[in-house]
This record gives C-alpha cells, sequence and structure tokens, in this order.
C-alpha cells in the first residue's frame, strides 16, 4: 500500500516537471519564430496548463479505467472552484472583474453544461467529442479576438521571465519539448497505476478515487502557488483564471479524449456528481456579484462544500 502511494507521488512529480518543460519550450519556440505572445498564451500556456488532466486521463481511458478518467475530469473542476478560489480567499478576498461574469463565467456554464448533456445518454462518443472541440476553436477564437480589444485578459496566464528561464538554442528547445512530453506521459501512467491499485486494495469505486485524490493531487501545485501568493499579498490568481481552467478541463481534456476512446458513463455519476460540479459552478455567480469580490466567509462557503463533498465520498469506505 505504502509503496503504490509513493508511486502515485512520484508519477505527480513527474507530471508536472514534463507539463513545466514541454509550455517553457514550446512557448520560446513560438515566439522565436515571431508568434505574438497574446497568440501564444490562449494558445500553448492555456492549453499546456491542462495537459496533466490530458494525459492522466489518455492512459486511464485506454486502459479501459473509464470511471477514474471521468472522477478525475468532474473532481478537477470542482477542485478549482471550491477548493482552490474557497482557500484562496479565506487569507485575501478575491477582487472580481465585472466582465468576467459577463463573458468568462457564461463560457464556464455552457462548457460544464455542454459536458453534462453529452453524458446524459451515458456515452460520450466521438461525435460528441467532435461537437466539443469545435466548442473549444469558437471560445479559443472569440478570446483572441476580445484579448485584441481589452489588454491582459482575465483568462490568460502570464508568463514571468525569470521563471520561465531562457533556452539558449533550437535543439535546447527540440529537446525541453521531447522530455517534457516524456515525463508527462511517464507520470501520468504511474499517478493511474498508483490510484487504480489503492482503490483496488481498499475497495473503493475508481469513480470517487478519480474525484478525490487524483483531483486534488493535479490541483496541489496550483493551489501551493496560489497560496504562497496570497499570503505575499501578489496573488495574481483570479475568478477568470479559474473559469478558464474548468472550461479547457472539458472542451480540450474531455474532446480531444472522446474523439479517440468513447467514455462511458455511470447513472450515479449523472444524478450526483455531475450536479454537485454544475452547483458549484452555479455558486459562483452570487458569491462574486456582491461586491464583485469573494470575502473570506464566502470562500469559507466553498471551502466547507467541498469538504462535505469529499466527507460525502469517503464516508462509506471508512
Amino acid at each position: 500500500m505504502v509503496w503504490h502511494i509513493l508511486l502515485f507521488f512520484i508519477g505527480l512529480g513527474v507530471l508536472y516537471i514534463g507539463a513545466e518543460w514541454l509550455i517553457k519550450a514550446a512557448t520560446q519556440t513560438a515566439l522565436h519564430y515571431g508568434i505574438r505572445p497574446i497568440v501564444v498564451g490562449l494558445t500553448i500556456v492555456a492549453l499546456g496548463t491542462s495537459l496533466p488532466e490530458f494525459f492522466i486521463n489518455f492512459f486511464a481511458a485506454f486502459t479501459g479505467e473509464h470511471d477514474l478518467a471521468l472522477g478525475n475530469i468532474i473532481g478537477s473542476n470542482i477542485c478549482n472552484i471550491a477548493l482552490i478560489l474557497g482557500s484562496s480567499a479565506m487569507i485575501l478576498p478575491l477582487a472580481v472583474q465585472p466582465q468576467m461574469l459577463s463573458k468568462e463565467y457564461p463560457l464556464m456554464m455552457g462548457a460544464m453544461g455542454l459536458f453534462y448533456v453529452v453524458a446524459l445518454d451515458g456515452r460520450i462518443g466521438q461525435w460528441d467529442g467532435l461537437l466539443m472541440v469545435l466548442s473549444l476553436l469558437g471560445v479559443m477564437v472569440f478570446l483572441f479576438i476580445d484579448a485584441k480589444r481589452h489588454p491582459n485578459p482575465p483568462i490568460l496566464e502570464e508568463m514571468d521571465d525569470d521563471e520561465a528561464g531562457e533556452l539558449q538554442t533550437l535543439r535546447q528547445k527540440v529537446l525541453y519539448t521531447l522530455a517534457g512530453m516524456a515525463l508527462l506521459a511517464g507520470g501520468a501512467r504511474l499517478m493511474v497505476q498508483g490510484a487504480v491499485s489503492i482503490a483496488n486494495i481498499m475497495g473503493i469505486d475508481h469513480v470517487v478515487i478519480g474525484l478525490t485524490i487524483v483531483a486534488i493531487g493535479t490541483s496541489l501545485p496550483e493551489l501551493a502557488a496560489s497560496m504562497v501568493g496570497v499570503i505575499r499579498q501578489e496573488a495574481d490568481l483570479s475568478v477568470g483564471n479559474v473559469m478558464g481552467s474548468n472550461i479547457l478541463n472539458v472542451l480540450f481534456v474531455v474532446g480531444a479524449l472522446a474523439l479517440v476512446s468513447p467514455l462511458e458513463v455511470r447513472p450515479h455519476s449523472l444524478s450526483v456528481h455531475f450536479p454537485v460540479m454544475l452547483g458549484f459552478g452555479a455558486l459562483v455567480l452570487p458569491l462574486a456579484w456582491t461586491q464583485y469580490c469573494i470575502t473570506r466567509w464566502e470562500g469559507g462557503l466553498l471551502l466547507a462544500g467541498f469538504l462535505g463533498y469529499m466527507t460525502y465520498l469517503i464516508l462509506p469506505y471508512v
């Protein structure tokens, strides 16, 4: 049991090193060839943040672990809203830009709503995946046009030049790209193997493992970075970034995965887990609308809801 837990966390670490290397190399290569930074941010950087979830679900789906893959996608969206926003707001209230609620928020709820609708028949097939990928392209076009009209769009994650580190030669960039992809694949495989082994030993439903340990695991680096930033009072975390992450988790990860490996959806997920995800998403609007800020007590409400849901999932196995 200890070995499988260790395997899971080794995979998590390898996964994120791979993601960092791949994003850094791809971004600097694109900039080197004259691609505008805003285009890089809205494509490579934005999609790169969803690569860990994509590779995890890729290996889960191709090994027949559809429950684990589906649980991870739903759980990641819940963690983004309830765990990360809730924890961050409890330390320092989070400002919300009004345009987020009129642009990114409807896109997020639309993406998650589409996720639920295509899953209602118990299967997310290739046509569903194609619809999601085309929707993603539409969102990207919209964000690109909007970014040209309004500088520093909230959904865009900016790179720190000092932290990114300059790769001097094309050979270095290619090596970092290939190494990043290899680490992503290897780390995802280790995480899936570890999570499935833990679930089998403890007799836990694979959906629950995806909703809890895998979803929280993939959110830990982002959560840690948010906590450090908030403590330093330099937090750049916004509701818009969380919305953007959820949009990409659904349209990119689920869409691309369904195109190559359709996902089976169990009735219990449709009656419980999807509504919880949509419920947390719906809760953001009234919380963020008041004074355009998520206050400490509102963050506490989100975090309490998250802990309550985790308790509901884990309690039957205690």
